[in-house]
């Protein structure tokens, strides 16, 4: 069946003819994929589906969105974006050139929602990537993300008692009521950088931000592959902070808000 799929001349451009070729054929285009934009479920044979090209520095990555929420385009982004061990881009590589190709990505969920501890209602976001991350060059299969983050300064949270240590450095960036990224410090000392950025403003829920806005601070929790899931509602999304926690299997920091 042929795939409702939308290749715009930019991207055409910057893939070549042959690639687009294919991908209008269906030869490299997943039937379902995970909207870069909203990041709801999409399906490329029911639906008009955008690809979007991600291009950094050195590498570029071609991901997949529902028209109604992106037109097909190429996107430049830094190459810390695309290199991040966690990434917000869904997508599948291209063969632009085949020495700038970046292999298989997990890619980053990021839910928000506001979690009760203490009587208190906060702001959380909570960060489960698709897949293990590992360390770059490593040929481990297994997953290093809770270890990656534990020396980046993220606590091990054994349960949702208390709000986690501030990490200082780090900051959630909330621009006119949306959520755009979440920075750190650059190793170099300058301006902090995008651990993690919105390619299209998040939108959060008003109660949310009224309570990110009183705190000026926003919790962020991280978990494995796995560990939380796709939840409809925050209520279960608690029930299954609280199962991580008691796993194992999340670490948290408190960061201060930036904007609002």
């Amino acid at each position: 069946m042929p795939r409702m799929l939308d290749v715009s001349d930019e991207v055409r451009a910057e893939i070549g003819d042959e690639e687009a070729d294919r991908l209008l054929a269906g030869d490299n285009t997943p039937g379902s994929y995970d909207c870069t934009s909203c990041r709801t479920p999409g399906d490329s044979e029911r639906e008009r589906t955008s690809t979007v090209l991600f291009i950094g520095d050195e590498t570029a990555v071609l991901a997949f969105a529902h028209a109604t929420c992106l037109p097909s385009q190429v996107v430049q982004v830094t190459e810390e974006q695309l290199q991040g061990a966690v990434r917000s881009i869904s997508g599948d590589t291209v063969d632009v050139e085949p020495d700038k190709v970046v292999p298989e990505q997990a890619v980053l969920g990021v839910t928000s929602g506001l979690v009760l501890i203490a009587g208190e209602l906060h702001p959380a976001l909570v960060v489960e990537p698709t897949g293990p991350i590992v360390r770059p060059g490593s040929a481990s299969v297994g997953d290093d993300f809770l270890p990656l983050l534990i020396e980046q300064g993220f606590m091990p949270v054994a349960e949702l008692n208390a709000v986690p240590p501030v990490l200082h450095g780090w900051s959630v960036l909330l621009a006119m009521g949306q959520l755009h990224a979440v920075l750190q410090p650059a190793a170099n000392g300058g301006q902090p950088v995008a651990w993690w950025q919105a390619h299209q403003p998040l939108q959060v829920t008003e109660g949310w931000r009224a309570a990110a806005n009183k705190h000026q601070q926003v919790l962020l929790f991280a978990a494995p592959a796995g560990s939380i899931g796709r939840q409809p509602r925050e209520d279960l999304l608690r029930d299954a902070l609280d199962k991580a926690a008691a796993h194992g299997r999340l670490v948290g920091s408190t960061l201060p808000l930036a904007g609002t």
